[in-house]
């Protein structure tokens, strides 16, 4: 069966993944042909997200919920190279990610990285795994990453309850950073087709508009960082590099603090 994870892997270029994950793919794109670009530019939000909360607000540990297939420039790799000591807990519901990631995702002898079995529709399995306890302080601030995950939880009540239960065991001062894939920018006829439930693996996300995104962090208490809710792309976009168009991200970021 087609897993997200093994289907980001493929439009980013990688080898982890098989036939069905590779035809799934292929589906979505040939209705969405900048998929390759919006998992490209999700990833890069992902990097200056984790750079921004290391540099300028001192975070030093990382729950990354749906981590996804290691590739270049994971959480701890670019907190680490800031900070050596950041901690990172890593957490994905298909065990062939933890597979790789035990294997590749290796700490800085300074810092620590555990992994978790999980779903984000279970977070109090989450946050009462013992690797969890052992390798995050919960009375200091975390930056949880839902970095392109929420949009595989179709109900919105369960959507903003993983937020609601994962926040609310972390202390003020923690952040939650999060993309999300969204219709508002795409043609209606792609926009149709990819709800359809004719397309391949399409049907497996949820692409929220702004506003219900908004409201999940409005929900939650979560006060957004410059520039707000935007296009993942064009959040603090690295110097001399042109976002590409809104259309062919069709992914929003965000970046928000608990008061």
């Amino acid at each position: 069966m087609p897993h997200p994870a093994r289907r980001y892997n493929y439009w980013l270029g990688g080898k982890d993944n098989f036939a069905a994950d590779r035809e799934s793919a292929d589906a979505i794109e040939a209705v969405f042909p900048h998929i390759r670009t919006a998992a490209v530019e999700n990833r890069r939000f992902l990097g200056r997200a984790v750079r921004a909360l290391t540099q300028e607000y001192g975070i030093r540990q990382f729950l990354d919920v749906g981590t996804g297939l290691p590739t270049a420039d994971n959480t701890h790799q670019v907190a680490q190279r800031i900070d050596p000591t950041s901690h990172v807990v890593y957490v994905d519901n298909d065990p062939l990610v933890l597979t790789h990631a035990r294997a590749l995702l290796t700490s800085d002898p300074r810092g620590r990285t555990a992994y978790i079995p999980a779903d984000l529709r279970e977070p109090g399995r989450i946050l009462t795994n013992p690797d969890l306890a052992a390798t995050l302080d919960l009375g200091r601030p975390v930056a949880v990453m839902l970095i392109a995950v929420l949009h595989f939880v179709h109900d919105d009540d369960e959507a903003n309850a993983a937020i609601a239960t994962l926040m609310g065991a972390l202390p003020p001062g923690s952040f939650l950073a999060l993309t999300h894939a969204t219709a508002d920018f795409l043609p209606p006829e792609i926009a149709a087709a990819l709800t359809s439930g004719k397309v391949k693996g399409a049907g497996s996300f949820e692409g929220r508009s702004r506003a219900q995104i908004t409201r999940l962090l409005d929900d939650n208490g979560l006060e957004l960082l410059e520039p707000g809710l935007t296009v993942a792309s064009e959040w603090r976009p690295d110097p001399g590099v042109t976002p590409p168009p809104a259309e062919h991200v069709s992914v929003y970021g965000a970046v928000a603090r608990k008061p």
